[in-house]
């Protein structure tokens, strides 16, 4: 199996478990905050099957679907994380648009938006950088 698709097969897994996470009652607080920094809504939580979903098939389907999930999700969520920190709400899960600005605190904002940055910025380096370096190594190889 190639890396790339080892890579969408992880993401799968990911975000999987990040829905799944928002389940478990000890990782929440009284108020229903994951890990008591924020609240996860159906939004979020149908954002992140939904890319679980995409990452399994293109993973599943081939390298150049995997390519494409990379090139197309990295930049999606990566922007994601930025509009979050400037705003307070994502546009991914609707937030910026349902709710408007969010006046959260620096660090609760960096706090939630951080995983979206590195997930999209290492999405986008999977999809960009990695196929070339597949592709030459085979062509050495021959």
């Amino acid at each position: 199996m190639q890396s790339i698709r080892a890579f969408a097969w992880f993401y799968a897994a990911l975000f999987l478990s990040v829905v799944l996470v928002g389940y478990i009652p000890a990782l929440n607080d009284d108020d229903g905050n994951l890990l008591g920094l924020f609240s996860l809504q159906i939004y979020d939580d149908a954002l992140h099957l939904g890319s679980a979903i995409w990452a399994g098939f293109a993973a599943w389907r081939s390298e150049a679907a995997s390519r494409a999930y990379f090139r197309i999700f990295g930049p999606l969520y990566f922007l994601d994380g930025v509009v979050g920190l400037l705003t307070g709400n994502g546009y991914l899960d609707l937030g910026i648009l349902l709710q408007g600005p969010n006046d959260l605190s620096f660090a609760v904002r960096v706090a939630a938006n951080t995983p979206h940055l590195l997930i999209g910025g290492f999405a986008a380096a999977i999809g960009y950088l990695l196929p070339g370096r597949d592709t030459s190594a085979r062509a050495a190889a021959r």
